[in-house]
């Protein structure tokens, strides 16, 4: 049986999703009746459509730059700056360039 990627051991968030051309790439690391943690790779170009979530969402990127969007309202965010997305209130991703997010 394979052990999840955190257990135990310090890991690289950005080393466990992978970019694919053309793609959002998202990987699950904990899915709790309170929230998940999700890793995302997303190509140049790619995004998130807007939508809405019953929990504050926070967003890490770890590398790359994206716009994100939240009740229709730009923010720039770079690798190693945080933004939170409030629960109820509608947001979307788009990739500026290649980026890797938490």
């Amino acid at each position: 049986m394979d052990s999840h990627p955190l257990e135990s051991k310090a890991a690289d968030p950005a080393r466990l999703v992978d970019y694919q051309p053309g793609s959002v790439v998202s990987r699950q690391l904990v899915k709790k009746e309170t929230g998940n943690v999700t890793l995302f790779a997303f190509d140049e170009g790619q995004g998130l459509t807007e939508h809405t979530s019953p929990f504050d969402a926070l967003v890490h990127v770890l590398e790359g730059a994206a716009e994100v969007y939240i009740a229709g309202k730009p923010h720039a965010v770079k690798a190693g700056e945080m933004i939170l997305m409030p629960a109820g209130r509608p947001h979307a991703l788009k990739a500026v360039k290649q980026f890797r997010c938490c």
